[in-house]
């Protein structure tokens, strides 16, 4: 939109009401001949004439650049003229409907009044009918264009608090369903797709994760991510285009989930006279060896340990502790993730070596994660095909469970779900590091 440079610009009052008033610029006056535009805003409101202001500016930028149709291919031009009509029905204090649902709602009062309001602006008759009238067609967006919209305009708020690496791997999951779609399906119209597609898709997906040619299977898990998004992006832009009725052609398609080998727990012995003895990591940088000590007295997932700034590392208190929060740096797995851990044993040593936090990895927790189950392979420290990374975090649970530390500590702790009624805060710091210094592995 074009800049507003004074709050009340394009606005003009008669008598009680607003109006907006702008010149055509010089540039499309051959083509729109409008000349000044001038319009009644319906509103003795300033700050509901603002906002028509604005949905009405908006509408008519986009106007004026469908006009330079050379530099705008055909889904450009639907795109913008389709987002113009929005925002036109907007500023004349209407939702943009689409005709096919004026139809279906059989209210004839509403279509009526649009069609009054229509009349009233001759000069722009046409533009005032698609907006008004619904007629404006976003079905021949493709589904690369939606995927677009999809991430700019329509999950936009979904993202609010997640970092940039973490908008990164949320974008690169669904962009990798849909480019996989595209290669064996074509850049389809979103409204061209249809179950024959979808069930090309699950079938492209069943001859990897069952091949017939003896290659490796592939996890069902992705190919279950994969028709989750398509299904997710499919439902979300047509509601997003106000067609909720549409039938979604990738429901019900999915595979069996598979039986998870269980991720098993470090044994005590096997931390204390292995992991935590000085040569191990030798030769790896000082970030990620201290990472690794910092999961073993607090049960942190790795990317809340690198997610930690100096404003949440409390060391100057008479119990050091940190603070699992949400932030600019990151957004947290699920609302129980947030807590407050004591800092004992190895953890505590490794946190006053980094009161500033983890900045090699900060944001880059996947790349950690990696490169530690690199170290842990070649050095042999994985007991078990079973041990991953997340084993100290699956032991520091077991050592409570072992310690008969209470139930909802231990959820508190872990930052896991408590099923249980809330009363109080979880217990204080010095109540919960006197439970875990009941399981702190010796360390000087």
């Amino acid at each position: 939109m074009a800049e507003i440079r004074h709050i009340n610009q394009y606005l003009k009052k008669r008598g009680n009401r607003w109006h907006y008033r702008r010149l055509v610029p010089r540039a499309y006056g051959q083509i729109d001949k409008r000349g000044e535009i001038r319009t009644s805003l319906k509103t003795t409101s300033l700050e509901v004439a603002r906002s028509r202001r604005d949905a009405l500016a908006e509408a008519d930028d986009l106007y004026w650049a469908s006009l330079d149709v050379a530099e705008k291919s055909e889904i450009d031009l639907t795109i913008s003229r389709y987002k113009a009509a929005k925002k036109r029905a907007m500023g004349r204090g209407y939702m943009y409907t689409s005709v096919k649902e004026l139809a279906e709602t059989g209210d004839i009062s509403d279509i009526l009044a649009r069609l009054t309001e229509v009349t009233k602006h001759p000069k722009e008759e046409k533009q005032e009918a698609v907006a008004l009238l619904g007629t404006a067609k976003p079905s021949a967006v493709k589904i690369s264009a939606a995927f677009d919209i999809y991430c700019n305009e329509i999950t936009v708020a979904d993202l609010i608090g997640k970092s940039p690496a973490q908008k990164k791997s949320w974008w690169k999951v669904k962009n990798r369903a849909v480019q996989n779609f595209i290669k064996l399906c074509g850049d389809l119209r979103m409204d061209e797709i249809d179950r024959t597609h979808a069930r090309k898709f699950f079938n492209w997906w069943t001859s990897r994760v069952v091949p017939k040619d003896g290659s490796k299977a592939l996890n069902p898990n992705s190919a279950n991510r994969d028709i989750g998004n398509l299904q997710n992006l499919y439902r979300r832009f047509w509601e997003f285009e106000g067609d909720e009725s549409r039938d979604n052609p990738f429901r019900k398609l999915r595979f069996a989930k598979p039986k998870y080998k269980e991720i098993l727990a470090f044994d005590d012995k096997f931390v204390q006279t292995v992991i935590m003895a000085p040569d191990t990591f030798e030769g790896i940088n000082d970030d990620a060896k201290l990472v690794v000590y910092a999961m073993i007295e607090t049960g942190c997932r790795p990317s809340e340990i690198v997610g930690l700034t100096s404003k949440h590392i409390v060391l100057n208190h008479d119990i050091p502790h940190i603070q699992i929060r949400p932030g600019d740096s990151r957004a947290l797995k699920t609302p129980s993730s947030e807590r407050d851990i004591p800092l004992l044993g190895i953890s505590l040593y490794a946190f006053k070596q980094r009161p500033k936090g983890f900045e090699r990895y900060r944001n880059r927790s996947d790349s950690l994660s990696a490169f530690l189950m690199k170290v842990f392979r070649t050095r042999n420290l994985l007991p078990t095909e079973n041990h991953r990374i997340y084993s100290f975090r699956h032991a520091f649970e077991k050592r409570m469970l072992e310690a008969n530390i209470d139930y909802g500590l231990r959820c508190t702790l872990m930052g896991h779900h408590n099923p249980r009624p809330a009363y109080g805060d979880g217990g204080s710091l010095e109540y919960r590091r006197d439970q875990l210094l009941k399981i702190t592995h010796p360390y000087k």
